[in-house]
């Protein structure tokens, strides 16, 4: 309690910068519309790397796709998806970063959650058909609210209240049964200072795996007061989701012979495959709610305070084929004599989150001076527990709530920053950012593990009470040579704590470290009315990464480890020329070399099943190629637009990505060259303000590919002629696999009125 209170005290005037901004052309004069601008953003003075992807650019393609596959056309970013259609469960990487390392924000408020650092887009379907626009940031970029950025940090803004009254419909459907409804509808300002938004949607999908399918609902509904010099605004938003497993991949066999199967919710009688189990689901609901207040004292001073909560619970479902009983602290039971301690059944795993805090700043700007001082404080509680519903034939007492497991994690994370970007002489600016992070986490509870090792057996207990105090310097210079040509240098360090899983699935009697980035940008942009070029390195230094090197925790299970010495260094090009008004043609391209330097790999005899601890075998590798990170990887957009008709042409390539640190092709995902077709008509009726149709090829030329996966590597050792092992060894490779759809087809109609 004292900790809590010394952070609360100390980080008492924390929050959030967001600059303030008059409405769009349409505005009613008598009032300025103040909308909120991120303050983590990148200006293009700041001398990091970034991509602002706009409104605009987001709905030509929201048909019913997460908004990952919405930002496929941007520098360094790939995207995954379970079910195969880019709906349900998606993911990005940046820089061959995963989300647990890239930085979440809406509105500047963190999105990631607390303690897996994930963001999960399922629960917040059709976000996108509610925003203003969004950047991404690669590298450590600016100070932020929220988990560290190891990688790159992606800030989206809300859309802003017209101040006109609107109606708009939007519906798709295609292949996989898919199909997307959207209804948004605003009141424009009322009374010279009112002014309500709100959206409905639903999304489904059969999904492109078997029985992948999605059923996801969201809402979004803003109301404001717009005063003259003040505003404030109320938001909300959410999801309610439900997804059937396709969680696992597919063998390289499999891929030959059923691209589309899904192993998740299989049913066995021993050895015997009886079907799959229809309840195979996941269900969770999350809501957000958004205070923001926004007050200009003059033209250079302004203050931006943001209060917010979200809460979310839910449960997945899964069908277990020969369970050890006691794992469920269930006891075993006899039938004919026969003793049984292993069964199928039918479990659940809940979870119960409250995460809410406040954000603030206070923002200075004149002819030479940008500058501001926030930070933000945020409470986190999530409760997990598990229960037996179903267990087969099973004889003996078993409660309908039977539960098996509970633990509760908590956490109190604050910040604070100061930044300025200063002009020392005309076109040359000086950039400094200094934030302080401090960060108690607390695990209480059993797991959801066995814990074979402990005398006697039991749960694997945790008990886990950690601060990190984190001092987090930028720097950087932007010259502005002429109105055509400028570059940038900049210097960053980022810090991140472990993740939940860091700690529930390491050593039980051994911590892992925080992890540390040392970020070295340099670049340069040319930019005419015609062309845009640009060029931008990096080096992205690792200090105690965190990565899974096939070590096994104390129950068996593969864990996460401090590695001490890493990089990711690249370069990243862009282009841009305007054919003609109504052609554009943009391209990028990333090449990358990321290593993990004096790398030792774990391999587990899995031969050896008589022991509860599989024996394991050390390889030394040196330096290895860090999993999930393309050496190469391109990008192409063609733009069409003329006289209401509208055509865009993508392609992405992408280099050999292997599954683990072992830099194996044979626990690899091979190159692919992917490209989608989007067209469109929009004209104008009577008593209709604008009528679109159009149609999205994916996947236009039917390429098998697959975006993700994961490696089961294992030592087989080799045994005498009378059976005993032997010092001789090879290694055994088992990768899985998630295919990705082949071509495939979503119609789109919009009205808006």
């Amino acid at each position: 309690m004292k900790r809590k209170a010394a952070m609360l005290m100390s980080l008492c005037c924390v929050g959030i910068h967001v600059y303030s901004q008059s409405s769009s052309k349409d505005s009613v004069k008598m009032v300025n519309l103040q909308e909120v601008v991120i303050s983590t953003r990148a200006t293009s003075k700041t001398p990091v790397a970034f991509t602002n992807v706009s409104k605009k650019q987001l709905e030509k393609q929201n048909f019913g796709q997460d908004i990952p596959f919405l930002l496929t056309a941007t520098p360094s970013v790939l995207t995954t998806s379970d079910a195969g259609s880019g709906v349900g469960y998606t993911g990005i990487r940046v820089r061959g970063t995963d989300a647990t390392r890239i930085n979440i924000t809406t509105n500047g408020i963190p999105m990631n959650d607390a303690e897996s650092h994930a963001i999960y887009w399922v629960n917040t379907p059709d976000l996108a058909s509610s925003l203003e626009d969004l950047q991404i940031q690669r590298g450590a970029g600016t100070s932020t609210n929220g988990s560290g950025a190891f990688g790159a940090s992606i800030n989206m803004k809300t859309q802003g209240i017209p101040s006109k009254a609107y109606g708009e419909f939007s519906g798709s459907y295609g292949s996989f049964n898919t199909h997307k409804e959207t209804f948004k509808v605003g009141s424009g300002l009322i009374n010279n200072h009112w002014a309500f938004d709100a959206r409905i949607s639903n999304i489904q999908s059969d999904g492109y795996r078997d029985r992948a399918s999605s059923d996801l609902k969201s809402y979004f509904a803003q109301a404001g007061y717009y005063g003259e010099n003040s505003s404030i605004k109320f938001i909300t938003f959410g999801g309610k989701e439900e997804t059937y497993h396709a969680w696992d991949g597919i063998s390289r066999e499999r891929l030959k012979t059923d691209r589309r199967y899904n192993p998740n919710g299989k049913i066995k009688d021993g050895k015997v495959e009886m079907g799959f189990y229809d309840n195979q689901l996941d269900h969770y609901k999350q809501t957000h709610y958004q205070l923001l207040f926004n007050h200009s004292f003059s033209s250079a001073w302004n203050m931006n305070v943001a209060l917010h909560y979200t809460d979310g619970n839910g449960y997945y479902e899964e069908y277990k084929n020969d369970r050890t009983l006691k794992e469920y602290s269930l006891l075993s039971y006899i039938i004919d004599g026969i003793n049984y301690d292993k069964s199928n059944l039918i479990r659940r795993k809940h979870v119960d989150s409250g995460f809410g805090g406040g954000i603030f700043s206070f923002n200075y700007k004149n002819n030479r001076l940008d500058g501001s001082i926030g930070g933000g404080l945020n409470h986190y509680k999530n409760d997990h527990y598990g229960q037996v519903i179903w267990v087969k034939n099973y004889i003996g007492y078993l409660a309908p709530d039977h539960e098996y497991y509970r633990n509760k994690g908590e956490k109190l994370d604050g910040n604070i920053y100061a930044k300025a970007n200063y002009e020392l002489t005309k076109g040359f600016n000086l950039y400094a950012d200094l934030q302080y992070r401090s960060i108690n986490y607390q695990i209480k509870g059993n797991n959801d593990k066995w814990d074979w090792s402990a005398e006697p057996e039991r749960p694997q207990l945790l008990d886990i009470d950690k601060d990190f105090n984190f001092f987090n310097p930028k720097a950087g210079v932007f010259w502005q040579i002429n109105p055509n040509n400028n570059v940038y240098a900049s210097f960053a360090v980022a810090q991140k704590e472990p993740t939940r899983n860091n700690y529930t699935d390491g050593l039980f009697d051994k911590h892992p470290k925080a992890e540390k980035l040392f970020d070295y940008e340099l670049g340069y942009t040319y930019r005419n009315s015609c062309f845009t070029a640009g060029i931008n390195l990096y080096y992205m230094d690792y200090k105690d990464q965190l990565v899974l090197n096939g070590n096994l925790n104390d129950i068996g299970e593969p864990m996460a480890e401090n590695v001490k010495d890493s990089y990711r260094m690249g370069v990243e090009l862009t282009a841009g020329v305007k054919l003609t008004d109504y052609l554009r043609w943009d391209v990028n391209a990333t090449w990358s070399k990321n290593r993990i330097k004096n790398y030792t790999e774990y391999l587990s005899d899995y031969s050896d099943k008589g022991s509860e601890l599989y024996t394991q075998t050390e390889r030394y590798l040196g330096d290895t190629p860090i999993a999930f990170s393309p050496s190469f990887m391109a990008g192409s957009l063609i733009n069409f637009e003329l006289s209401g008709w509208s055509a865009s042409f993508q392609s992405q390539y992408v280099s050999r990505q292997y599954l683990d640190n072992a830099g194996d092709k044979e626990n690899s995902l091979d190159a692919y060259f992917v490209n989608h077709l989007h067209a469109g008509y929009t004209f104008k009726i009577r008593h209709v303000k604008s009528i679109t149709v159009g149609a999205s090829v994916y996947n236009l030329f039917n390429t098998k590919y697959e975006t993700n996966g994961y490696s089961q590597t294992a030592a087989v050792y080799q045994t005498d002629s009378n059976g005993n092992p032997t010092n001789n060894w090879r290694v055994s490779n088992d990768p899985c696999f998630y295919p990705m759809a082949g071509t495939n087809v979503l119609f789109n109609l919009t009205l808006r009125f």
